[in-house]
């Protein structure tokens, strides 16, 4: 009976040792991704903002502006390896209480890397043609490195390169700084009456639009969070000159402490659940595991030596002088 139990606490602590290195090397990354059906609001403030205001017809300065995205996941779509997510971007001038403007944004993308997938409906404000790559833009690799990725940047609808640039922490949370440069860009074009940008004549002109920013990322290496964003961005229209002829967007936002809050509460949840995978559980397992092992082949080898102790009795003696 013995080395019965012996052999079964063996082979327990083999498969206990067996299941924690698993766990290390395979399973955590099969099970930690990003979810399907997620629901996530943010804020940006910026203070002494200037833009057009087409609700005002003309220019205004020294406003603040507030941007609220909401991300809901579209569970349905997503499988075991890709998710999809909805985002819907609305920006309020809160000093002149008049809107600036939305946007929506439909995306796919891998649950481990967060690359852009181009499948299931992805769209910017409808338009599926835009091809979205790189980086979702506020989401980042698990075991984020400190190199350049390639992240997409909703105002060009291309992937940009964000540098890495230091470290840093955040609420007690270790975070590298990611830099996006954007020198001046062309982004597009619009069509408005030439009077309201100083241009004769009374008709409708169509000028390209020119786009200046910084932004400026701090990512938790360890679970891809974005915990902070400062976003400095110029966006104008210019003449075939390059006389600049309107001034669409001036200024910066930034992350609201809410909204900090928010993702870091978030982000030490997935940092426990991370440890109890790929730490905790595979340490307990492990030890667990040795002690099992250990114990088995113990009894295994103290059974053979009572064995070899009960035959060593058994053995008959010699007879001396016997016929």
């Amino acid at each position: 009976m013995r080395r019965i139990i012996g052999i079964s606490l063996a082979g327990l602590g083999a498969f206990l040792i067996v299941a924690a290195l698993l766990l290390v090397s395979y399973v955590g990354g099969q099970v930690i991704k990003y979810p399907l059906n997620e629901y996530l609001k943010t804020q940006l403030r910026g203070t002494g903002i200037s833009y057009f205001s087409a609700p005002l017809t003309r220019e205004v300065s020294g406003a603040t502006l507030l941007t609220t995205s909401t991300v809901k996941g579209d569970a349905a779509a997503g499988n075991s390896s890709t998710a999809v997510w909805n985002e819907f971007t609305y920006l309020y001038d809160t000093t002149n209480k008049v809107p600036f403007e939305y946007t929506t944004r439909r995306f796919a993308f891998d649950r481990r890397t967060a690359q852009l997938v181009n499948c299931c409906g992805s769209n910017v404000n409808g338009n599926s043609s835009i091809h979205q790559s790189g980086l979702v833009g506020f989401l980042w690799p698990f075991g984020t490195q400190q190199q350049t990725y390639q992240i997409f940047d909703p105002v060009l609808n291309k992937p940009r390169p964000a540098r890495f640039a230091g470290t840093t922490t955040i609420d007690g949370i270790g975070v590298n700084k990611y830099v996006e440069t954007v020198p001046p860009t062309r982004a597009g074009s619009q069509t408005l009456p030439a009077s309201l940008v100083g241009m004769p004549g009374s008709g409708m002109v169509t000028l390209p639009e020119y786009y200046t920013g910084t932004n400026t990322f701090w990512v938790d290496p360890e679970t891809g969070a974005q915990l902070n964003t400062t976003q400095m961005q110029r966006i104008t229209l210019q003449d075939s000159t390059g006389t600049q002829r309107l001034v669409i967007l001036d200024g910066t936002l930034n992350f609201t402490p809410q909204s900090i809050q928010t993702v870091v509460n978030l982000d030490n949840s997935a940092r426990t659940k991370i440890a109890l995978l790929t730490v905790i559980l595979p340490l307990v397992l492990g030890v667990l595991g040795l002690i099992a092992l250990a114990i088995g082949i113990v009894l295994v080898l103290r059974r053979r030596d009572d064995q070899a102790q009960d035959s060593g009795e058994t053995v008959p003696e010699p007879a001396l002088g016997g016929r």
